[in-house]
């Protein structure tokens, strides 16, 4: 091929810019003492086609190395070779002049020649590596722009997208990919979600396994081992060829905007693909160890782990920070997502020397950007070394998790007794974690289930879990579950055990709903799916883990519950209010904003520490919202509340999740008229009550 006329370039923007006069390269690396840029003709060459050494004095600007070349196609794949001192134990750096890097900025990437045991020091061959690839950045989004709806009004559903529509019955064209999920748009829409939460989706090592699990012929699946932050991962792009694979994403992400749904993308600026001490050389290691990652200071060739999986980046460096903001600000602006999950976000908060910094800069530096002023920020407010901040986590505009919510609304329902005072705190928004700081109930993420741990079938169906698949003799996964199988572990014929869960699952959906705060479901909950007791399935690319579509029609009551109670929801503003509730009426309503009550009014068992029920009342907020009488039974016998008495109206039953479908959920004008002063509650139910 031709050798394209090469000039000194400049240090910024890193990564690549294409203009008038050609494609720029520029690349971070502190102590670099020599740079090659190696250009290929795509991702099947075995060879590049032009080797470009950089000169010290011409292609050398502070830490930066950088060059231009005129007239490079589009798609032409690239990649790095550096050198500089070595001396790790000291020093921590890494250099291997015969490695091949991975652009860090790199907007798209190709890894079809790459194996991830052959990018090791000691296995290292040679024209392997992961390329990155010129692509072109035009698209039309006919207007589209994140959207901004109130974050007291979210209804978030997580979900994967591989997983999502893999099954054969899901019956899409291009089936676990983005393309693939564009087809499953009026499904979402119709269950009333305003945001899906992906799993990563950002460039990840689906090779990135321990070896008793890649025997068994599992990957990575779930994808938190991202190489490249910038790009997509391939694989959920129906496209092979990488210049289509940002449009295809855009496609989706429009599509989803049309429909009223926002994006939030899960990322993972915790940890990289390239592990610990032997891992491999992909990108970052070898542009500056030192710099990305946490270092033990007595020998700097280990690694500080705080994440569990061999590195932690070092996010509040400044450098690190400015990538991760650079990073944010491109998906936003150029991708336009709706907001970022941040995975053991925790290790985010750790200052250089490892310890929990009171003010992270690059958590600050998140909030704080203009560019993400309107984007949602959510924190998995814990790491993997037993750093937990959940109600503490730096900054104010920052959601949260809510570990302690999912915990302590699983072993209610399951029947522990005594925890009445905290559910009602739960359910009112966590104002003990969140509100002696200036924060709201929406900084609260409640959630019964997310990807890791036990679908929601299988949390009522199973006490322990069941991993030996996984290939790590059952010991991955939490041990703490707070489940409960109804009396039988596992699959079960039995009649009884199996409506008791069904009514459980409504249960927990209905609790989850009713609480102030931001909802977040777990796809495939409302379809009852299992995963056979397995609560980590980070690795399975099967059946285990892909949604069977049939089970909308075997499970459309469950589907039917869970979309009216989104609904349910959605149209009453007093389940979605933006401020703490006070058990005020200052404007002389029908009923105080909150009223706590056992089975008697006015009494909640806050002392009891056999109490298992529980009631409230909610006022109304709004013209045409109607109070809400809600009546909690996790006991095993049936219970008798009272009901407040009403002047001109009567209490009607919207929920009793006793009672099979349709029956267990009722519209509006289908609502059964109570006309007692008093309510029998079955064991193990839940019943909603609105007032007109």
């Amino acid at each position: 091929m031709t050798s394209y006329p090469i000039h000194p370039g400049h240090r910024h923007p890193p990564g690549i810019n294409i203009d008038e006069t050609g494609c720029n390269f520029s690349i971070f690396s502190r102590y670099a003492t020599c740079a090659e840029l190696l250009l290929y003709k795509d991702c099947h060459s075995e060879q590049p086609f032009q080797v470009i050494r950089l000169d010290p004095e011409l292609n050398h600007t502070f830490f930066t190395w950088h060059v231009l070349v005129e007239d490079l196609p589009l798609g032409t794949h690239y990649t790095w070779r550096i050198d500089g001192p070595k001396d790790t134990p000291k020093t921590g750096r890494y250099f291997d002049p015969r490695q091949e890097l991975l652009d860090p900025w790199a907007r798209a990437i190709c890894n079809k020649l790459w194996e991830r045991k052959y990018a090791t020091t000691a296995n290292l061959q040679l024209h392997r590596s992961m390329r990155a690839v010129l692509v072109a950045d035009t698209y039309d989004w006919e207007g589209d722009k994140p959207l901004q709806i109130p974050t007291e009004q979210m209804v978030i559903y997580e979900l994967h997208i591989g997983n999502f529509t893999k099954h054969p019955s899901a019956n899409v064209k291009q089936p676990g990919t983005f393309s693939g999920l564009i087809e499953k748009i009026p499904y979402l829409a119709s269950l009333g979600i305003t945001h899906v939460e992906l799993m990563p989706v950002m460039a990840f090592d689906a090779q990135d396994v321990p070896a008793g699990v890649s025997e068994l012929g599992l990957s990575n699946v779930w994808g938190y081992s991202t190489h490249s932050f910038f790009a997509l991962h391939p694989k959920y792009c129906s496209k092979t060829t990488a210049k289509f694979h940002r449009n295809e994403f855009r496609n989706m992400v429009k599509a989803l905007h049309q429909a009223g749904i926002g994006v939030i993308l899960d990322v993972v600026f915790n940890h990289t693909a390239e592990g610990g001490t032997g891992g491999p050389l992909i990108n970052f290691k070898g542009f500056g160890n030192e710099t990305f990652y946490h270092l033990d200071a007595k020998d700097k060739r280990y690694y500080r782990d705080y994440t569990g999986c061999g590195n932690t980046i070092n996010a509040n460096h400044p450098f690190v920070t400015r990538f991760i903001l650079d990073c944010l600000e491109y998906w936003v602006r150029e991708m336009h997502v709706d907001g970022f999950r941040f995975d053991l976000a925790s290790a985010m908060t750790r200052g250089e020397n490892g310890d929990p910094l009171p003010n992270p800069p690059v958590l600050w530096g998140i909030e704080l950007s203009d560019e993400l002023a309107n984007t949602k920020i959510i924190a998995e407010a814990w790491d993997a070394a037993g750093l937990y901040q959940v109600g503490s986590f730096p900054g104010y505009r920052w959601l949260e998790w809510n570990g302690r919510y999912r915990d302590c609304i699983r072993r209610f329902v399951r029947g522990d007794p005594g925890l009445v005072g905290e559910v009602a705190t739960r359910i009112a928004g966590s104002s003990d974690l969140y509100k002696s700081n200036w924060r709201l109930p929406s900084n609260s993420i409640n959630f019964i289930t997310c990807h890791d741990g036990f679908t929601l079938w299988d949390l009522v169906s199973y006490n322990t879990k069941h991993n030996l698949a996984n290939g790590e003799e059952n010991q991955d996964g939490s041990n703490d579950n707070f489940s409960w199988n109804c009396g039988v572990e596992g699959e079960t014929t039995n009649n009884k055990i199996i409506a008791l869960r069904y009514r459980q699952v409504k249960n927990f959906i209905t609790i989850l709903l009713l609480s102030q705060g931001v909802p977040m479901l777990l796809a495939g909950d409302e379809v009852l799916r299992s995963q056979r007791g397995n609560n980590n399935t980070w690795c399975q690319d099967n059946y285990l883990n892909w949604i069977d579509w049939s089970d909308l029609k075997a499970q459309a009551g469950m589907v039917r519950f869970v979309r009216s109670m989104i609904a349910l929801r959605r149209r009453h503003p007093n389940l979605q209010r933006r401020n703490f509730l006070q058990g005020t009426n200052p404007n002389n309503k029908l009923f105080p904003d909150m009223q706590w009550h056992g089975e008697r009014l006015n009494l909640p068992p806050w002392n009891d520490p056999n109490a298992q029920c529980l009631a409230f009342t909610l006022g109304s907020i709004a013209k045409d919202d109607t109070p809400l009488h809600c009546l909690l039974n996790m006991s095993n016998n049936f219970r008798c509340f009272e009901l407040p008495p009403l002047n001109d109206l009567f209490w009607h039953r919207s929920v009793d999740t006793s009672l099979d479908s349709p029956y267990d959920i009722s519209l509006v004008s289908e609502q059964f008229m109570v006309q007692t002063a008093h309510y029998w509650l079955a064991a193990h139910s839940i019943v909603i009550l609105e007032a007109f």
